[in-house]
């Protein structure tokens, strides 16, 4: 299942830039995407604000297939406290900026599944693919405002993996 989380997250880093090139995260020295993989970064005390963190939760398999297909959910969490020139007052404008962006990033519902730990990368032979996304209610944390969606990502196993 890594090539296809793999592919799913290079998938939305490469929407993001396109999106919106301005939401970007510095990270160890370098500037990259606003898209992160929780489990690939050293753990954070709080999340980052003005990012989407990915954060990987249950796996499962379908095994009556001709080809064995994997399912995990994927929690996207997102949060804002505003603009200082604003007071923080404008946290649930870019909250919804936040929104449409990630429903931009998730469309299409698909991507080729592609190996990243090769080099170069190797496109494989199936697609991953996804639901729509659910929506979670806005969370308020003094003044920090945070929502999540939760996607459930598919891949069919191929030879080797």
């Amino acid at each position: 299942m890594q090539n296809a989380k793999d592919s799913f997250y290079m998938a939305l880093r490469t929407r993001l830039e396109t999106i919106n090139p301005q939401r970007t995260v510095l990270l160890r020295g370098a500037l990259r995407p606003g898209v992160l993989v929780e489990e690939a970064e050293a753990p954070f005390s709080q999340l980052p604000n003005d990012v989407f963190v990915l954060r990987w939760l249950g796996l499962g398999t379908d095994l009556d297939l001709d080809s064995t297909m994997a399912a995990v959910e994927c929690d996207i969490i997102y949060q804002t406290c505003g603009t200082q020139s604003f007071g923080g007052l404008d946290r649930g404008r870019l909250l919804s900026e936040m929104d449409e962006e990630l429903t931009a990033m998730l469309q299409p519902l698909c991507t080729p599944k592609v190996n990243y730990a090769a080099q170069p990368p190797v496109t494989m032979l199936t697609q991953v693919f996804w639901d729509e996304p659910s929506f979670t209610p806005i969370v308020v944390q003094r003044d920090r405002i945070t929502r999540s969606a939760k996607i459930t990502v598919y891949s069919y196993q191929e030879q080797g993996e």
